[in-house]
């Protein structure tokens, strides 16, 4: 687990979002007033969580005249972690059988399909 985003916690997942789509660095107060319009965290709770976050690596504080934060492991990294550590976990490292419980719970519409099949035709070299 030498990866970063494997440390991020569900509640500093909630403040990364926030980072992730700024796309830039950000002072505090915007971070809180942005989470106050989707949590109930006190301010000094989105304090410790950035410490926190600072400390693991994954957002770097930039003093000025205030502090600002930036994150240092992108939402495209993140994702990548966990749709692997997913795959990992319930299909034992089989995207092909995490494809198949999609279609076969009817979790993915006949549009989706039809988008993936283009896309696994990409590779294809029969065509």
């Amino acid at each position: 687990m030498n990866n970063p985003a494997s440390k991020i916690t569900a509640s500093e997942l909630e403040l990364m979002k926030v980072l992730w789509n700024a796309d830039k660095e950000l002072p505090i107060s915007e971070i809180i007033k942005a989470l106050e319009e989707t949590t109930d965290w006190e301010i000094s709770t989105i304090k410790t969580l950035l410490r926190r976050l600072c400390n693991k690596g994954i957002v770097k504080a930039i003093k000025r005249e205030v502090f600002y934060y930036k994150a240092l492991v992108s939402q495209q990294e993140y994702n990548e972690y966990s749709t692997q550590n997913l795959i990992d976990r319930l299909y034992s490292g089989s995207a092909k059988n995490l494809i198949a419980s999609l279609i076969s719970s009817k979790k993915l519409k006949p549009e989706d399909i039809k988008e993936l099949q283009e896309m696994f035709k990409v590779g294809d070299k029969n065509e």
